[in-house]
């Protein structure tokens, strides 16, 4: 199994969102290497979900539940999307000034690659994260 965060805006998709329709297309990606993760996740991956904007914060879980597919909102073969299904909103949102002050997660890709939209996440990154929500 992978592990993967992916970031919305909230004004423009939410947490909230992905609870009232249960699954949802993440579509809508226009970066390279952000869209070659996307042809990477594999049913039954788990993706963490980043509000960005202002709420800046982790706040719940999904799952692939289908793999890469041509992006609905276009033609041009390039893009694609992929599938999630609601997991959880957690009880306690992990904020990015957090994330910063944890030794654990010093190397992950959101600090490293923060205008990124879609990237892994390591196991050990996951589990922190996990850890740190609930």
């Amino acid at each position: 199994m992978t592990y993967w965060l992916v970031k919305t805006d909230p004004d423009t998709y939410s947490i909230e969102n992905l609870i009232n329709d249960k699954k949802t297309i993440w579509d809508g990606v226009r970066n390279y290497q952000a869209r070659n993760f996307l042809k990477l996740m594999n049913n039954g991956d788990l993706v963490l979900i980043y509000h960005s904007g202002e709420d800046k914060a982790i706040v719940g879980l999904a799952k692939v539940s289908k793999e890469f597919f041509q992006d609905p909102n276009t033609d041009d073969n390039n893009w694609v999307a992929v599938e999630l299904t609601f997991k959880e909103k957690f009880s306690k949102f992990l904020t990015l000034e957090e994330i910063k002050k944890i030794a654990e997660l010093k190397n992950i890709a959101l600090l490293k690659q923060s205008r990124l939209s879609v990237m892994p996440i390591t196991k050990d990154e996951f589990d922190t994260i996990i850890n740190l929500t609930n």
